[in-house]
């Protein structure tokens, strides 16, 4: 049988199956989706197998056989390799990269040289071998297989010794794959066999192996097996005494798995059903219903915060897995709060695995092995998630669909989203798609399918209807949606106020402290201020590796650039002019802090950011003692605004927000509204009332004056009306592309090449080159120019963009053009990123 691999070099030029002999021994192990060990270039590499075919009229003497079979269970299924290859050409990856971020980072493994003795050197008992005396040598006679890297690591000076003894052939090199982590091995107790004949033993012997037969007796009483580290700290003894035990045959030790379950030790308290509303049944009926039929559809359920979209999640699910279907939930990073997994954990026990980059990559791999085991029922998780190796799918769902985090910025550049989409048409099943603010393009696309439906009333397959929208307009019980107060910031500085704070949030702020009750601040903006200048001359510390100014961070005292990592001490006096007139302008996180302190004496203050939820277990630490009422405010970047849900929260103030409002990227203002709206919905969500502040200097801007109404179609109808008028999503489709390197000429003169090239392969293919509102299909290819951050890590960068409707297979244009600008080796001259659907465009 021929194999066919796709192997792990990510290049144009290699992005393709070669052809490897599967070796009798491995006939009948050798499946799609394994991983295997293979011949490449001198090397051997891993790769993955995506077909399997008999011998047709290849001359079966040139094909190399596969080195080594990686796993007896392969890490993937077929259809996970049919979505990888779908991966690969949409977002114009190459599909070894689609392949890896699907498996575990434990299993992302490199080829690795271990040596062993030749029979002559293991005969040799008279010590004729030139290497006898050698200690290298008689510790590879003392351990049998070694590592080479862990050979020269202890014998440093010994590298010509070891050449010379692998050519002579008295030391064998053998390649192979080794993965970066393998499964946790403990050495576990167990009880004896015969209990009976012990007893009788242990009533007999002499009381010198009074230890020994302590452990033995414990043993028995407590049959339970126990590590053997855990069962000498019981019983005050060391590991020795124990192993006699065993020798004895009174109990037996024995090598087991240890599983690395992150939630070990954590009881989960068991949830029931809430009942329904009405417009909560409404939705979870029309759910059941398509679940009931196995039908692929996708539902947009458009509900406003606190409307109770989590229980509908959770009843679904129960009826998913009713079906003996398998479900996976996503949810944004910053969302993934210890308290959405003690939600579905609650409901679901041990049926639930979670996935997230905060879990160690042994515990990762260990929840993954779960979920391929069968042990697992629901993945909860990040992005990645959504490739969890089930085998029956029925339903994904998207909660806060609209989060740019579903997004992969580094390739392979996948939207979660979509992904999503094509493995629930694998799978017959359903995708979700839950948000209180849906993306345009989500939103647009469910309001045309159900222009379509009403038109086209008789239509009754489900590939007709497509999205389909579901809305729940209000919250639980009744619970009114908190009043939002706008500060315009220009008046409080007319009015002398030159505090952070206006004066309204200042009082409110008070009376809940007078209250006891719990405030969230939310500042986009991490660091103690946004940059530092010089009042004499000007100057601003810049990074010196990128375009743009360095941070402050109060508590190391360092300049920081959030792009590369760069870090310097902050300046006493201006490095130009020497002047000590040097200032810190704007706020961060850790200033509204340290102004808390000032204004509030006594102030409990949580502060969550990217710098202080480094540490493994931070997020939950921090929200369990707000949740404990350790704290009297939860000051955050937007990580505080979405997935918390705190009784006693009746008050969220919003410091800035035009943050993110005058970004250079068209979708600056939706963004904008996303947030506000997600973040006052932390307010007032149980029975006490909750208020609403917001500060800004555009209070009259309609991304926030309708996130003021907590009115969602005005925003869509303004805002869809600047899309229309520029060209932009949802009115079409969009391609980044962004090109970098050292060298400035070179660099344009490339991105130059690339635009000609691009317009020339539209025009030969008959595409128009301008959008004339006619609705028909259009190619637009915009730039080259230079990024909105022009230099990163001393890499020059440039931007293409190319804009397209209809069927006009920009993708495949794109890849023409660079594989015309590709040099001998297959690459272009300049690093090209390529990034399909951009969520970010600077």
């Amino acid at each position: 049988m021929i194999a066919r691999v796709i192997v792990d070099v990510p290049t144009r030029a290699t992005d393709r199956p070669f052809d490897y002999s599967i070796p009798a021994e491995m006939e009948g192990w050798v499946e799609i989706g394994s991983r295997v060990g293979v011949p490449f270039g001198g090397r051997v590499l891993q790769g993955f197998v995506i077909g399997i075919a008999p011998f047709a009229d290849i001359d079966v003497k040139r094909l190399k056989p596969i080195a080594e079979l990686l796993d007896h269970i392969p890490p993937l299924s077929p259809d996970l390799v049919e979505l990888a290859q779908w991966i690969s050409e949409k977002y114009c990856c190459p599909w070894t990269t689609a392949l890896q971020v699907m498996i575990p980072a434990a299993l992302k493994g490199k080829a690795d040289s271990v040596v062993t003795l030749s029979e002559e050197a293991l005969e040799d008992e008279a010590g004729l071998l030139l290497e006898d005396a050698e200690p290298w040598f008689q510790y590879i006679r003392q351990h049998g297989e070694v590592r080479l890297a862990l050979l020269q690591e202890r014998f440093p000076g010994a590298a010509a010794g070891i050449k010379a003894a692998i050519q002579r052939g008295t030391l064998l090199e053998e390649v192979s794959i080794r993965d970066r982590l393998k499964v946790r091995k403990v050495l576990t107790v167990f009880p004896p066999e015969n209990e009976a004949a012990v007893l009788a033993e242990l009533a007999a012997s002499s009381s010198r192996a009074a230890k020994q037969q302590e452990a033995a007796r414990y043993m028995l009483e407590n049959p339970e097996p126990i590590s053997l580290a855990a069962l000498a700290q019981a019983l005050s003894t060391t590991t020795g005494t124990i192993r006699g035990a065993a020798e004895k045959g009174w109990l037996s030790i024995r090598e087991t798995e240890q599983r690395r379950d992150p939630y070990a030790g954590r009881g989960f308290k068991r949830t029931e059903p809430l009942p329904l509303t009405e417009g909560q049944q409404a939705v979870y009926d029309e759910i059941a219903e398509t679940l009931d039929n196995e039908a692929s559809r996708v539902f947009l359920l458009h509900g406003v915060t606190g409307s109770g979209k989590t229980e509908v999640y959770l009843q679904a699910i129960a009826r998913c897995l009713e079906d003996e279907r398998q479900a996976i939930v996503l949810v944004p990073e910053i969302a993934l709060t210890p308290q959405m997994v003690e939600r579905f954990k609650g409901r679901f026990g041990d049926a639930v695995a979670v996935m997230h980059s905060r879990l160690s990559n042994g515990e990762r791999y260990d929840e993954w092995r779960k979920i391929r085991e069968g042990r697992a029922e629901v993945v909860v998780g990040a992005r990645s998630a959504v490739f969890a190796p089930f085998k029956r799918v029925g339903l994904i769902i998207i909660d806060e669909e609209h989060e740019s985090s579903y997004k992969q910025e580094e390739s392979p550049k996948y939207h979660a989203r979509d992904v999503a989409v094509q493995r629930a048409k694998q799978h017959h099943a359903i995708v979700i798609l839950g948000s209180a603010t849906p993306s345009l393009e989500s939103f647009a696309a469910a309001s045309a399918s159900r222009s379509q439906q009403e038109s086209q009333a008789g239509a009754s397959s489900s590939a007709k209807r497509g999205a389909t929208l579901l809305p729940m307009p209000e919250r639980v019980a009744g619970r009114p949606l908190p009043k939002v107060h706008l500060i315009d910031m220009r008046d409080e500085l007319k009015g002398g106020n030159r505090s952070m704070f206006s004066r309204q949030l200042h009082e409110a702020l008070l009376l809940r402290l007078e209250r006891g009750e719990q405030s969230v601040l939310l500042l986009n903006r991490r660091g103690y201020s946004t940059f530092v200048m010089c009042r004499s001359c000007g100057y601003t510390a810049q990074c010196p590796h990128c375009d743009i100014s360095l941070t402050y961070h109060q508590k190391s005292k360092v300049l920081r650039c959030h792009y590369c990592g760069h870090s310097e001490q902050a300046p006493e006096k201006c490095p130009s002019c020497e002047s000590e007139h040097i200032r810190f302008f704007g706020t961060g996180t850790q200033r509204v802090e340290e102004e808390l302190a000032k204004l509030f004496p006594g102030i409990r203050v949580i502060r969550m950011d990217v710098d202080t939820t480094t540490e493994k277990g931070s997020h939950e630490k921090w929200l369990t003692m707000f949740g404990d009422r350790q704290a009297d405010v939860l000051l955050g970047t937007q990580m505080v605004a979405k997935g918390l849900d705190f009784p006693y929260v009746t008050l969220v103030g919003v410091i800035a927000a035009d943050t993110s409002l005058h970004l250079p990227d068209f979708r600056a203002a939706e963004k904008t509204f996303q947030l506000l709206t997600q973040v006052a919905g932390r307010a007032g969500r149980h029975e006490l009332p909750g208020e609403v502040i917001v500060q800004t200097y555009n209070p009259e801007h309609y991304a926030i004056t309708s996130a003021q109404h907590h009115d969602y179609s005005a925003f869509v109808q303004e805002e869809l009306k600047h899309r229309r008028f520029m060209a932009y999503p949802p009115f079409c489709r969009l391609i980044l592309v962004t090109l970098s390197h050292e060298q400035l000429a070179l660099l344009i003169s490339e991105g130059e090449k690339l635009a000609s090239t691009l317009r020339d392969l539209a025009r030969a293919a008959g595409i128009k080159s301008s959008d004339d509102g006619d609705g028909s299909r259009f190619i637009d290819i915009l730039g080259p120019v230079a990024s909105p951050i022009p230099r990163m890590k001393d890499r020059y960068r440039f931007q293409c963009m190319i804009k397209y409707r209809g069927n006009v297979g920009a993708a495949d244009l794109l890849k023409q053009a660079i594989s015309l600008l590709s040099g001998s080796n297959g690459q272009p001259p300049v690093t090209m990123s390529v990034d399909v659907d951009p969520q970010v465009i600077l």
